[in-house]
């Protein structure tokens, strides 16, 4: 299986982590993220929950030998970090087809453009849903999003 940098969603430790988000900005964050990518070899897979979608996403996008792309309830126009993805860098988005947080129309055109992309929606308007700590958990869909990850960083050479 493939090695993988996680990045969290903004509830992350506390429910403050929204706030925090908004405070220190996006673009906080995101470099936060390459910096924590910086001791790491460049050959891994990148995942993101919610707002950890910006850096993982900026990483799969920009770093070179990314091995692949994890994105959980949320996506990030691909003009954001340079405008084209990396060729051969496989992509899975997963979301909640009426999840107002889920950048939704955002996946579709990921997935629509970029070749290697495939795109999983769960039926529901739940953000978090695949957390289970949290109110939003949906377990049949976080089932389903578990299996289709795992297949995903089983097929990643």
């Amino acid at each position: 299986m493939a090695e993988l940098l996680l990045f969290h969603h903004a509830q992350g430790l506390t429910a403050d982590g929204v706030g925090y988000g908004e405070q220190v900005g996006f673009d906080t964050i995101i470099e936060r993220g390459r910096l924590a990518a910086d001791s790491l070899p460049n050959e891994i897979v990148y995942a993101g929950f919610s707002l950890g979608v910006m850096p993982a996403q900026m990483l799969a996008q920009t770093r070179p030998g990314a091995k692949g792309a994890l994105l959980l309830h949320a996506a990030i126009p691909i003009s954001e970090f340079g405008g084209t993805w990396p060729n051969g860098v496989p992509l899975q988005i997963h979301t909640m087809d009426a999840d107002e947080w889920g950048d939704v129309d955002v996946a579709h055109q990921l997935a629509e453009t970029i070749e290697s992309a495939e795109l999983f929606l769960y039926s529901g308007d739940r953000h978090l849903f695949a957390d289970n700590s949290l109110p939003d958990y949906d377990e049949s869909a976080a089932t389903m999003l578990k299996q289709r990850v795992l297949s995903f960083l089983d097929n990643i050479e």
